[in-house]
């Protein structure tokens, strides 16, 4: 006979915690800090409880270490699935209590399975990579201004200026950031080994590694279909009726897929296996783009099966 946990729901908020309990009903507000969230969790010892809650970015961190430390399970639900969930049953209205309601609804309902603990190697690497890319962007947001300036005339010196020192400046942290990313894999043996399966792969230099090592932990954990529609790489039908639509691409990690698909260019430039591909896709759908995304799950798939398998790239 399988024991159906108690399925608690969670809404997040910048400053507080909504917990609903079925048990009893009952919405329980908790300060969205350490410490309040250990407090509370430590009512729930003993008890066969399982949380869960919508990711919110950096605003449920508490609560995943809190529920790590307490050895509690729990599980992080896209947001729109859950806002899907709520239509479904016919919720329209949206608070953080009903919010909380309706979490233990959606857990008792599909009996998710539970996240793995938070590793704090890993998040403190992800978020160097995460802020790394941010100066990217100010660093190429700068280089737009400065081509516009030079574009005119009169050019304004003193602006021109201005923008070759931010440039410089952003440049030299990006190095920095660059530094430090590897240095930190070095430091953790599986990090490193993952790193160095990944970087023998066509296309995965050490900012495409990276970006798939923290963005992407469960690489060489799930099936190739799953980790591709984790990444934005599956397309989906659009059929009905007689009907017959494109397949289209969507959601996933943004960032993850943008990182393949810069690896899959210089895979196809750089290796006959991919330009191979490459070719025969675009011969049949006559447009690049779909060609060089059908490479980049490609390359997605034979990096999965490399971090399963434990073997490089051949």
């Amino acid at each position: 006979m399988t024991i159906v946990p108690c399925y608690v729901g969670c809404d997040i908020a910048k400053a507080h915690l909504d917990f609903f309990d079925p048990s009893d009903g009952a919405v329980r507000r908790v300060a969205n800090r350490r410490d309040a969230v250990d407090g509370f969790l430590a009512g729930l010892a003993g008890r066969d409880v399982f949380i869960v809650h919508e990711a919110t970015g950096d605003y449920d961190r508490a609560l995943r270490h809190g529920l790590a430390a307490a050895g509690l399970p729990g599980v992080r639900i896209n947001p729109m699935t859950a806002r899907r969930f709520a239509e479904a049953r016919g919720r329209r209205a949206k608070t953080d209590m009903l919010d909380a309601r309706m979490l233990a609804d959606l857990g008792a309902t599909f009996q998710p399975a539970p996240d793995a603990p938070p590793c704090p190697e890993r998040e403190a690497l992800t978020a160097l990579v995460r802020r790394r890319d941010q100066l990217v962007a100010m660093r190429q947001a700068e280089k737009v201004r400065l081509k516009e300036l030079c574009d005119k005339e009169p050019r304004d010196a003193a602006i021109q200026a201005s923008l070759d020192a931010v440039i410089t400046c952003l440049s030299g942290q990006v190095a920095d950031l660059d530094r430090r990313i590897q240095t930190r894999i070095a430091a953790s043996q599986a990090a490193a080994e993952d790193n160095r399966l990944l970087r023998t792969a066509p296309g995965m230099g050490p900012v495409n590694a990276a970006a798939c090592l923290t963005l992407l932990p469960e690489l060489g954990t799930l099936p190739a279909r799953k980790i591709s529609a984790l990444a934005g790489l599956a397309p989906f039908n659009r059929d009905s009726g007689a009907r017959n639509g494109k397949r289209h691409i969507a959601g996933g990690r943004s960032r993850v897929r943008r990182a393949l698909y810069v690896a899959a260019i210089a895979a196809i430039r750089n290796t006959p296996r991919y330009k191979a591909f490459y070719d025969a896709v675009y011969s049949r759908s006559l447009t690049k783009k779909v060609a060089i995304i059908a490479v980049a799950r490609k390359l997605l798939t034979h990096l999965n099966a490399m971090l399963r398998d434990r073997k490089a790239w051949a």
